[in-house]
């Protein structure tokens, strides 16, 4: 057996031990601020879910109709994403010309000031405009995403979006517990608040201020420590003297030294490009992965929205009369299930499977997750509560994990897709803001027809064949995907 040689007769195929050995390491000096900003992010969400109901109800805008309420709460939540999917495109667009970290800091204030507005809301009005102005500039979410883009390449971008479940793992468990436990403190620790005339006056105050408090932090944290992540330097001031974006397309654009250092060791392109106009964006490739993340984000959406609902209707209807503590314990266990599980195993199964095989694999388990709902139900009606449901609910929140690993996977498509790095934001823009209209329609769509669907006289799997749609959709538009991004980037 002849020995290996290190010249010119060297194969230029290297085992896979020697190509795992170039995967480039990740720039933890920047990444980790990201992840902070993620965090923040979470917080703002998460930290609201447990007291809207009892606000809506102190407000007094039911008239003390306790079937309103769940209404209301709906208001409050389409106001944020609606005023989200209207300036995620913006936003994105503008941080590949004036850079991302002007837009995170602009997002992170107005964040803190939208909860503290929150807090001290009286009205219906103002709780609808703090959430509207939240997501507003939340609508900059989707940069968050870009930045990730940015600073890594293609061999560690899976590692990175490995780590991206974290700061939504602790949102999710941290969120909950300071909006349970800080609202209305004067009732809970009137030791310790029982002298606050601000807190009388206004009982949610604390439970907003402190992820408002926690995004000012996050502010403070990206102004200081993070490195401009594009090599854009267009000053805002130029952009609207150019009327905002059209006049920019033409001129060309200084990079920043620091701007420079940080992209050099991201992007493998030598030459600076320039930010592309729209019409120029929507390539095939691009409507292709945007197809992809709708159908996948329709169906994970609508098996959320179902999912609670599911758990706490009666199981002569269909579901599984759980009450909300245990729905609240089972889906906190399983969303740190599947952060811990994405964390250990999803960058392995990447560099064993690639991209394109765990997305098609992602959305062909929807189908099972949907057959589960009344399986388990039929389990219920048999055999009552017993380890048989169990075992049921255990098997189809294991098969979501697979469907939440087809996020990170399109992320790695949309990367490819973009028809230059300069315009990686405004791609990452279109999907986000078609996906964010699915985010909208799919919750609202299912939960309404799984309502009608337990009305009698109506067929009780009409949700089941409506879900099935999805799925099947899902798993159509994936198969339009190459097997691996990198397929795409070739041909750039």
């Amino acid at each position: 057996m002849a020995t290996r040689q290190d010249d010119e007769e060297t194969p230029l195929l290297q085992p896979p031990d020697q190509l795992i050995a170039r995967t480039s390491p990740l720039p933890w000096d920047q990444f980790w601020i990201i992840l902070f900003l993620q965090l923040s992010d979470s917080l703002v969400v998460q930290t609201l879910a447990p007291f809207t109901p009892q606000l809506i109800r102190d407000i007094g805008v039911t008239n003390g109709d306790e079937s309103q309420v769940g209404h209301y709460v709906g208001i409050l939540q389409s106001s944020y994403y609606t005023a989200q999917a209207l300036t995620i495109l913006p936003w994105s667009q503008l941080s590949d010309h004036i850079g991302r970290k002007p837009v995170i800091l602009t997002a992170q204030f107005a964040m803190s000031i939208s909860m503290f507005s929150f807090g001290l809301s009286k009205k219906f009005v103002g709780l609808v405009v703090s959430r509207a102005f939240c997501g507003a500039f939340n609508g900059s979410n989707g940069v968050i995403k870009s930045m990730v883009m940015d600073i890594t390449d293609t061999t560690n971008l899976p590692k990175a979006f490995s780590y991206m479940p974290l700061p939504w793992m602790l949102g999710t468990l941290v969120g909950p517990l300071v909006g349970g436990s800080l609202s209305r403190p004067m009732d809970r620790f009137p030791e310790i608040f029982g002298r606050s005339k601000l807190l009388q006056i206004y009982p949610y105050l604390l439970p907003c201020a402190v992820p408002a408090i926690f995004a000012l932090v996050a502010w403070l944290v990206a102004y200081f420590c993070f490195k401009e992540s594009v090599s854009t330097t267009t000053p805002l001031w130029t952009l609207t003297k150019g009327r905002l974006l059209r006049q920019s397309y033409a001129k060309p654009f200084s990079p920043s030294r620091n701007a420079l250092a940080v992209c050099e060791v991201a992007n493998s392109e030598g030459v600076t490009s320039k930010p592309l106009p729209l019409c120029a964006l929507l390539t095939p490739k691009v409507l292709t992965v945007t197809t992809s993340y709708v159908t996948m984000t329709l169906l994970y959406m609508g098996f959320s929205s179902v999912l609670p609902v599911f758990y706490s209707t009666p199981i002569e209807l269909g579901g599984l009369s759980l009450d909300p503590p245990k729905i609240g314990a089972i889906l906190a266990v399983s969303g740190v299930a599947h952060g811990v599980f994405q964390l250990l195993f999803y960058s392995r199964l990447h560099d064993r499977f690639g991209a394109g095989a765990m997305h098609v694999t992602g959305v062909v388990s929807g189908i099972p997750i949907i057959i589960l709902f009344p399986v388990t139900n039929a389990l219920a009606r048999v055999h009552g509560l017993g380890l048989a449901v169990w075992l049921s609910v255990g098997v189809q929140l294991s098969l979501v994990t697979s469907l939440i690993m087809c996020y990170p996977c399109l992320v790695l498509f949309i990367r490819a897709a973009a028809p230059n790095r300069a315009s990686l934001g405004a791609t990452n823009g279109i999907v986000q803001l078609v996906v964010a209209g699915a985010k909208i329609i799919a919750p609202a769509s299912a939960a309404s027809v799984f309502s009608y669907s337990m009305q009698e006289g109506h067929d009780a799997w009409l949700i089941y064949y409506y879900l099935m749609a999805f799925a099947f959709l899902a798993v159509g538009t994936s198969l339009l995907l190459p097997r691996d991004p990198s397929l795409w980037e070739d041909h750039q």
